[in-house]
């Protein structure tokens, strides 16, 4: 069951008609319940995976507060790091780690072609899988209280609208929000208006932009050897335009089904295309990933604490494991590989520092330099093996080399100035109104347009989507992971 789509829709009009006429006391039981149909949708089996993360961490997050020695709070700990990463390990890395080792002894002549396990990777593992382990750590670490109830706590892990592609939610942050059932209200007003404004958003981002370039994007990506450099460079950038919209999109999606159930989730990007440098980049895009490995894996190894040598290492083994975390693939690892080295760069070449100042003229250079090595390192995220993202960069070499499709070429143009033109549409708004520290959620947009923009803009945005729908609906492409 994916977001756009007629079954999405009905089901989420029966859930919210269901939960706000059920008692406030009842209603995560009803959120549960809806959060598991909604995954099992996809495949019933898998729902066991969900319950085991479930059950295991509400039970050792409970031993980890009650444990009266380190020791036995350690052991409790690694329990669930080792049920949780095992899971993990077998359904997403197993047949990659074998694969890989049978490669390697195969280079040194000995044949080794073992078996692998062929398993279907479950929707959103990775996602559910990190939320389950931060709450463990967070309890362990003395940040919050393990939850009391276990409805709640399944509710928090299962819940549908953030469950198979974030944002990777806290609990010190989301589950107050699930446990607080009674002093929940619908939104009306402008807290309805917003919710619907992400929804619209969402769908935007998803049916128009990201959809609307996939087809070029796949044409280039399947034979890049047959486009010519400037054709498979639109198609590189067209990429990039396509997983902003798609997984921007999910996001907005996911925020504004959430507010219809009176909860909130988090910001999850931030207009990360008119960064000026790597470094906030990722402070903008992803949000949720970004914190998570910073606080469980950067600053647990040392963070910046040690000096630049362990800095630079820090940093590489953070975006190496954050690259993997994307999927079983060298290419992932290498994806994560130039981002590390990029951070490293940009830390000792300008120690990190980064700026939340208005983006002005002067700032164009840094925002193409920025952007550039994004569509760069897209190259490897998208292509399906290594041999494919050197056949691409390959045809970048040979601009005027094969065939150019200029009306696929136009499409990714239009498609990047009007995503260009959102954001920084909306960074403006926010700088003017909110300041350094908006929330940079939307409710700037809605709350500075007269009437009469607002109803002209959200008509053409609904003229939009209904102009580029039609057939059966795409799924997101951070499904996979």
């Amino acid at each position: 069951m994916v977001f756009n789509s007629i079954t999405f829709a009905v089901f989420l009009l029966v859930v919210l008609v269901v939960y706000w006429r059920v008692p406030g006391t009842v209603r995560n039981a009803v959120l549960l319940m809806a959060s598991y149909v909604f995954y099992g949708w996809w495949d019933w089996r898998f729902l066991g995976l969900i319950a085991l993360s479930t059950v295991v961490d509400f039970v050792v997050a409970r031993r980890v507060h009650t444990a009266q020695s380190e020791r036995g709070r350690k052991g409790w700990l690694f329990a669930s790091l080792g049920v949780n990463l095992g899971v993990l390990g077998v359904f997403k890395y197993a047949d990659f780690f074998v694969a890989s080792a049978a490669d390697a002894l195969s280079a040194l002549g000995v044949d080794a072609s073992g078996p692998t396990l062929g398993l279907v990777l479950p929707v959103g593992i990775s996602f559910y899988t990190f939320q389950t382990i931060s709450y463990t750590f967070d309890v362990y670490r003395g940040r919050i209280e393990p939850a009391a109830g276990f409805v709640d706590f399944a509710t928090y892990v299962a819940y549908f609208p953030q469950l198979v592609a974030g944002p990777i939610e806290r609990a010190q942050r989301l589950l107050p929000r699930i446990i607080e059932s009674e002093q929940r209200h619908f939104p009306r007003g402008r807290d309805l208006d917003r919710a619907l404004s992400l929804i619209a958003s969402g769908m935007f981002k998803k049916i128009v932009l990201a959809d609307g370039v996939a087809p070029f994007v796949n044409e280039i990506f399947s034979d890049p050897s047959a486009h010519s450099g400037i054709a498979v460079a639109a198609g590189v950038v067209g990429f990039a335009i396509q997983l902003y919209g798609d997984f921007s999109g999910y996001t907005d999606i996911a925020r504004g089904v959430s507010e219809l159930f009176g909860i909130d989730l988090m910001v999850n990007f931030r207009q990360p295309y008119l960064s000026r440098n790597i470094t906030e980049f990722w402070r903008r895009w992803h949000i949720s990933l970004s914190d998570w490995l910073r606080d469980y894996l950067y600053i647990p190894l040392g963070g910046n604490r040690n000096g630049t040598v362990a800095t630079i290492r820090n940093l590489m083994i953070t975006m190496l494991l954050g690259g993997l975390w994307h999927g079983a693939s060298w290419n992932f690892v290498i994806w994560g590989a130039m981002h590390g080295l990029a951070l490293a760069v940009h830390r000792v070449v300008r120690r990190a520092r980064t700026t939340d100042d208005p983006v002005a003229v002067m700032h164009i250079p840094a925002i193409v330099a920025t952007f550039s090595m994004w569509c760069l390192s897209m190259v490897f995220f998208r292509a399906v093996s290594f041999g494919d993202a050197v056949d691409v960069l390959q045809s970048l070499a040979a601009p005027l080399s094969g065939s150019t499709p200029w009306p696929g070429i136009f499409t990714v143009l239009v498609l990047v100035a009007a995503t260009l033109g959102v954001d920084l549409a909306q960074r403006r708004i926010d700088d003017r109104e909110s300041g350094p520290d908006a929330p940079h959620d939307g409710s700037a947009v809605a709350s500075s347009a007269s009437p009469i923009m607002s109803g002209a803009l959200a008509g053409l945005v609904v003229v939009s989507i209904v102009v580029f729908s039609g057939g059966s609906p795409s799924p997101f492409i951070y499904f996979q992971f």
